[in-house]
């Protein structure tokens, strides 16, 4: 099996990993580094549909043996591939920040959330996966958690490393093969990490292929294939849906979100650290996150002093720039598409009339010309109706809006096809009561985004937003099927005549 040496360089050059070896591939795309656009980070291969089916083919031969093997070597090899990653992972930090734009502390948490769910999985693999015995006065039941098979994973650019790694540690441990592909737009962390937790495993246990739409297509079309975990846009979950009806295929999809956040009347705008906190909610990673507060509701009775002492927050917290300086908590937005998307929402913003603040301190105006940045913006006065309210943003953009009452507000949240997460501001109790009425796979309480994050507890959403849990037990379980052995003590049924 080929190992594999940890270079982070830039340029950097990665090639897919099939069946236990590094595949060279005949052409190769570029990855520009988005704060520097006239640099390449590195070059991703742009594998074909055959590729993508010899790592489905290994993955399947793989199979045959991997499902049989004890639940302690499965746990012993992710153990190993974790130590592994944890001994890189100062330079694979570098080298995120560079591909995808975050700054450096941005980059280091999505390490740590990798690594903490992998540890996690590893640490409760025994207890979710092993089978359980059941006897009573009505006879014996034995559970078993069976692994699916193949599984297809398609992980994203915002978050690419922990969105891969949350679904590769339970899949393996449950004793699935997989085939993963990253996004074109943050493939060269994500490929390394693969390669590295493969080399802990039997060919064709792990395999990572990186290409174009049909790519995706194959992967979720293959009659081999058992289960698909997705990340991504609900439009992208649609035709995923699809593509996966023909074979009736396992699915995980965690989609978009366009998360609400609301302050109630009793929510105290001089608290200096919520505040801070309610920033970090809308800008972390630009505001390319899934989870990220979108949506702002404030109760009309604070809205003016909410907004005054927003704004002291914002241009207090947000310095945007060069993200390998640890002093910058803004970067780019990770590419030209999403950049000119964000700009037309603020646009279509100000050709109807609302008030448009810019915040933030920029350190260099000549880098931050040349780069894909913008200044985080706040868009005041909007319709509840208008696109910068009513589209997910995913980028440093977010409206501030007035609610009268709790029942306003809870209809103003729930106002929307999606439904992944939602916070709400004020008093504890009162704001447990308002979340027990929204519509969300999750609603955190006086905090937002990662920072109201719990691995250990299912993480998904409702409505457009997915379907399936990935985190906790519940997103452990989404890779197995259950399978009952049951032996009753009366074996007829009584009613049934001799």
């Amino acid at each position: 099996m080929t190992e594999v040496t940890i270079k982070t360089e830039t340029p950097l050059t990665v090639n897919a990993y099939i069946n236990g070896e590094i595949v060279e591939s005949e052409q190769h795309e570029p990855r520009e580094n988005p704060a520097k656009p006239q640099e390449t980070a590195g070059y991703w291969p742009l594998n074909s549909v055959d590729d993508a089916k010899r790592a489905i083919d290994a993955a399947d031969e793989a199979f045959k043996s991997w499902k049989k093997t004890d639940l302690n070597e499965r746990i012993e090899r992710m153990q190993k591939a974790i130590d592994k990653v944890r001994e890189n992972q100062n330079d694979l930090v570098k080298l995120l920040s560079e591909e995808h734009g975050k700054p450096l502390y941005d980059a280091e948490g999505e390490m740590t959330v990798s690594l903490m769910f992998m540890q996690y999985a590893v640490d409760n693999a025994e207890r979710v996966y092993s089978e359980t015995v059941n006897e009573d006065d009505r006879g014996k039941n034995v559970l078993r958690h069976e692994p699916i098979g193949v599984v297809s994973a398609i992980s994203p650019w915002n978050y690419p490393l922990a969105l891969s790694t949350e679904k590769i540690a339970p899949a393996l441990l449950a004793g699935n093969t997989m085939v993963l592909k990253p996004s074109p737009m943050a493939p060269l962390t994500v490929t390394l990490v693969t390669q590295l937790i493969a080399e802990e495993f039997p060919a064709g246990v792990l395999n990572i292929v990186n290409g174009e739409a049909e790519i995706g297509i194959e992967l979720t079309s293959n009659e081999k294939v058992r289960k698909i975990a997705f990340t991504g846009g609900t439009a992208t979950g649609r035709h995923i849906m699809k593509s996966a009806a023909d074979t009736i295929k396992n699915i995980t999809l965690e989609l978009g979100g366009n998360d609400p956040a609301i302050f109630l009347e009793d929510f105290d705008v001089n608290d200096e650290a919520a505040m801070r906190r309610i920033v970090i909610s809308n800008f972390l990673t630009g505001g390319q996150i899934c989870m990220i507060a979108k949506r702002m509701y404030v109760h009309e009775s604070i809205y003016d002093e909410f907004v005054e002492k927003y704004m002291e927050a914002a241009n207090k917290w947000l310095r945007i720039g060069d993200p390998t300086l640890e002093e910058t908590t803004v970067g780019p937005v990770n590419n030209k598409q999403q950049l000119e998307f964000v700009q037309e929402l603020i646009e279509d913003s100000r050709q109807n009339g609302y008030e448009i603040r810019e915040v933030g301190k920029v350190a260099d105006e000549d880098f931050f010309n040349n780069g894909y940045f913008m200044y985080p913006t706040v868009v005041l006065g909007a319709d509840y109706d208008s696109r910068v309210v009513a589209e997910e943003q995913f980028g440093p953009v977010v409206p501030i809006l007035k609610f009268r009452d709790d029942e306003h507000a809870i209809e103003l949240a729930n106002d929307s096809e999606l439904g992944l997460t939602s916070s709400v501001w004020g008093e504890e109790e009162h704001a447990i009561e308002v979340s027990r009425h929204i519509e969300a796979g999750v609603t955190m309480v006086n905090t937002a985004a990662i920072q109201g994050l719990d691995i250990r507890y299912p993480f998904g959403g409702v409505k457009q937003s997915g379907i399936g849990r990935e985190y906790g037990e519940e997103g452990m379980l989404e890779y197995v099927d259950s399978h009952v052995i049951n032996i009753p003590k009366q074996k007829d049924l009584p009613h049934i005549p001799q």
